[in-house]
C-alpha cells in the first residue's frame, strides 16, 4: 500500500564523529518516499549533516543526499588517517572506540587547559574547511528545496544566531562546530562564533516559525539520561559535556510542553506551538560512548555508528511510522514538569 506523503523536519544535534549516528538515521529515513523533508535545524555535526544533505538532495533528490552524505563521512575520515587522536594499543585489542588511553588525546586535554588554540594553532587552521568547500555546493543549498537552520554561538554576547540558506558558507558551519579548546573563534559579519551547542542543540523555535511541516523528528546522539552516577574523573567529563549539550534543547523542549498545556485554539501563534507533533529518534548504543570517542574519525567506528543510526531509524518507522501526521510520540508531559 503506498502511504499518503508527511512533511516532516528533522532537529539535528551535534556531537564530533557522533554525527556519523545522525548519517546512519538520515540514511535509512530517506529510503521512506512517504517522508518529504521541510526544513532541517542542525548544530556543529548536525549542521555539517544537514548542509550535505541539503546539497545532495537539491542535486539528485534522496538519492543524491544518501550518496554525499556517505561522501562527506569518508572524507573526514580520510583526512583523519595521520591525526594524532588514535586509539591507545589496549583499547584496539578490547574493542573499545575510545580516546581516554590515547597519549595524544590526554596531551590535548591538559594542555588545553593551559594554552589556547590561539598558541597551539596560530594560523588557525581547520582540516574541515576544505572538506565542506569540496563536499558541498553552497550556491545550490542556497537554493534547494529544504529550509536549513544553523545554530553558532555569538561569543561576545553568548547568544545564539541562526543562520539560513542564502547565509550558508563553510565558515558558518565552521563556527556553528566551533570547540574553543580546539579551534580560533569564526568571524562573519565582524563578531566571532563558537560552537552553537552552547546556544542551541539544535534550535527548534525556527522549524516551528518558518515550516510548515507540523512534525519535528529529534535525531539525538548525547544522551539525556544516564543511571549510574560518574566517580572517575573522565566520566564526570563526559556527563558534564552531555548535560550542557543538552540543557538549551531541554529547557526549548520545556517551553513547548508549557504551550501545549496552556493555548487555547484561538491563541495564534501560541496554537500553532501547542499544535508541534514531536518525536526523538536516539539509541541506548549511544551510552556506550564518552566524550573522548567525539574525536575518534576511524572509518570502521564512523561505520559502527552509522549501522546504529540505521538500527534505529529502522525501528523509529516501525514504532511510530503510522504516528507522524497525526500526533507525537515523544511524551512532552515529561518536559513540563520540574523535578
Amino acid at each position: 500500500m503506498i502511504r499518503e506523503p508527511v512533511r516532516v523536519d528533522f532537529a539535528l544535534q551535534g556531537g564530533g564523529s557522533h554525527g556519523a549516528f545522525t548519517w546512519g538515521a538520515l540514511d535509512r529515513l530517506l529510503e521512506e518516499p512517504w517522508l518529504q523533508i521541510d526544513g532541517i535545524s542542525g548544530t556543529s555535526a548536525g549542521a555539517m549533516n544537514a548542509a550535505v544533505l541539503a546539497h545532495g538532495y537539491a542535486a539528485s533528490g534522496a538519492e543524491g543526499a544518501r550518496q554525499a552524505l556517505e561522501q562527506f563521512w569518508r572524507e573526514v575520515s580520510d583526512a583523519a588517517r595521520w591525526s594524532p587522536f588514535r586509539r591507545g594499543p589496549l583499547d584496539v585489542l578490547l574493542g573499545r572506540w575510545t580516546l581516554d588511553q590515547s597519549p595524544a588525546f590526554v596531551w590535548m586535554d591538559m594542555v588545553a587547559r593551559l594554552f589556547s588554540p590561539y598558541d597551539l594553532n596560530p594560523r588557525g587552521v581547520n582540516p574541515l574547511r576544505d572538506i565542506l568547500a569540496g563536499c558541498i555546493s553552497f550556491e545550490r543549498v542556497q537554493h534547494g528545496p529544504i529550509k536549513l537552520f544553523i545554530t553558532a554561538t555569538n561569543v561576545r554576547t553568548g547568544q545564539g544566531r541562526i543562520f539560513r540558506n542564502r547565509e550558508l558558507n563553510p565558515d558558518v558551519l565552521l563556527a556553528s562546530a566551533c570547540l574553543p579548546s580546539m579551534f580560533h573563534a569564526v568571524e562573519i559579519d565582524h563578531e566571532a562564533y563558537w560552537d552553537g551547542g552552547y546556544s542551541g542543540n539544535p534550535t527548534i523555535t525556527p522549524l516551528v516559525r518558518e515550516c510548515t511541516s507540523q512534525d519535528t523528528i529529534l535525531i539525538q546522539v548525547n544522551p539525556v539520561v544516564r543511571d549510574e552516577l560518574p566517580y572517575s574523573a573522565r566520566d564526570i567529563l563526559s556527563r558534564l559535556n552531555e548535560v550542557s549539550f543538552n540543557a538549551v534543547l531541554l529547557k526549548e523542549l520545556r517551553m513547548l510542553a508549557l504551550l501545549r498545556q496552556s493555548a487555547s485554539p484561538g491563541d495564534g501563534e501560541a496554537s500553532h506551538w501547542a499544535n508541534m507533533r514531536l518525536h526523538r529518534l536516539s539509541s541506548e548504543a549511544m551510552l556506550d560512548l564518552g566524550y573522548s570517542s567525539k574525536l575518534n574519525a576511524e572509518w570502521p567506528f564512523l561505520l559502527k555508528l552509522r549501522d546504529a543510526g540505521r538500527e534505529a531509524a529502522a525501528r523509529f518507522i516501525e514504532q511510530h511510522g503510522e504516528s507522524l501526521g497525526h500526533v507525537s510520540t515523544l511524551d512532552m508531559d515529561a518536559f513540563s514538569y520540574d523535578g
